[in-house]
């Protein structure tokens, strides 16, 4: 008898009811304290073949970057990109329909809010939208998986079963486990006050996540794109690299 997987809608209920208490019991467990090498914020690989950074962003996360200052103005274009995956390149550049945001970035690749300076220990990094920058960085290097079909990408390099939680009728797939990817903070002594609000987050970036892809999916239209033609579904629905809505 095959075996149905959870849905969306199953997953929400499972990242609503995430413990904090036990996200920081996992992460405390792994240990993590930032750096601030600046890896996460930048491209990666050779220079002649360099992979940009790629953050999601939510449609309310750039808006909170646009309004984070008052002494600089940053449009929709400023703040983020259409997330490459689901493109292909056209004569005329990117084109076709994606389905998130991106941080948008610099001709390097980086993460256009990411500043770097140098010190006496070399060189640190820092976040000019610190304050209020995604939660996909605030929780990094962490994710959330809940066993279903929205797992966390990328490959993780430590992870913890999130045991009280368990249905003793799951398979091995469908565990909720707090996973680590690579960053070289991770394994350092954190605070139980650090840890928590990590958690904090880290639960409250599951349910946004979970919350946009069903609102992606329930506000989903087909637009026949043409060529050179970009089109970003997010659940607020169809938009224009610029954030623009789509009109019908």
């Amino acid at each position: 008898m095959s075996h149905a997987g959870p849905t969306l809608e199953d997953e929400l209920e499972r990242a609503r009811d995430l413990s904090v208490a036990e996200l920081a019991d996992a992460i405390e467990s792994i240990g993590f304290e930032c750096t601030r090498c600046g890896a996460c914020c930048k491209g990666h690989g050779p220079a002649d073949d360099r992979e940009p950074h790629t953050a999601t962003v939510f449609p309310d996360e750039v808006r909170a970057v646009q309004d984070a200052t008052e002494t600089e103005s940053y449009d929709w274009r400023d703040v983020a990109r259409p997330m490459p995956y689901g493109l292909t390149e056209g004569d005329d550049g990117p084109e076709g329909e994606t389905f998130e945001w991106a941080l948008q970035t610099d001709a390097c690749g980086d993460c256009v809010f990411y500043e770097e300076s140098e010190g006496a220990d070399g060189t640190t990094g820092a976040c000019s939208i610190h304050s209020d920058r995604p939660l996909i960085c605030e929780t990094y290097p962490f994710s959330v998986a809940l066993g279903g079909t929205s797992q966390p990408m990328g490959e993780a390099v430590d992870s913890v079963a999130l045991g009280d939680q368990q249905d003793p009728d799951e398979t091995d797939d469908e565990a909720m486990t707090v996973r680590a990817h690579e960053c070289e903070g991770l394994g350092r002594d954190i605070s139980r006050e650090d840890a928590e609000e990590l958690a904090a987050a880290l639960k409250e970036r599951a349910v946004r996540e979970l919350e946009e892809a069903i609102g992606v999916r329930d506000e989903y239209e087909p637009v026949q794109t043409e060529s050179g033609e970009v089109v970003v579904h997010d659940s607020e629905g169809a938009k224009n690299p610029d954030g623009t809505p789509i009109e019908e």
